[in-house]
């Protein structure tokens, strides 16, 4: 599982995924589904989500009605751009549809 901050046209959100790469055409797709089309995405230490979020974290992949490719953690952009220092921020991924 992954972890990434990921900044949209609406501010940031924290995404968990069972892909390998926010890149993976299959997560732009879903995604895109979503309404995100451009975003600039930063992974996160999967333990420090974990620390962080403690039982939301659990909460959310224990949830059955949703898949494991892809999780939001948290929407609230105030909360997500808040909880992570930029030194826990990995390299920029840029994506444009």
């Amino acid at each position: 599982m992954k972890a990434s901050i990921v900044f949209t046209g609406t501010g940031p959100i924290l995404i968990l995924t069972s892909y390998e790469t926010i890149t993976n055409p299959n997560l732009i797709k879903k995604m895109s589904n979503k309404g995100i089309k451009k975003f600039v995405s930063y992974e996160i230490d999967i333990e420090k989500v974990k620390e962080k979020y403690g039982n939301q974290f659990n909460v959310i992949m224990g949830d059955l009605d949703q898949t494991d490719d892809l999780r939001v953690l948290d929407y609230n952009g105030h909360n997500v751009f808040y909880n992570f220092s930029f030194e826990e921020m990995g390299t920029p991924t840029y994506h444009e549809s």
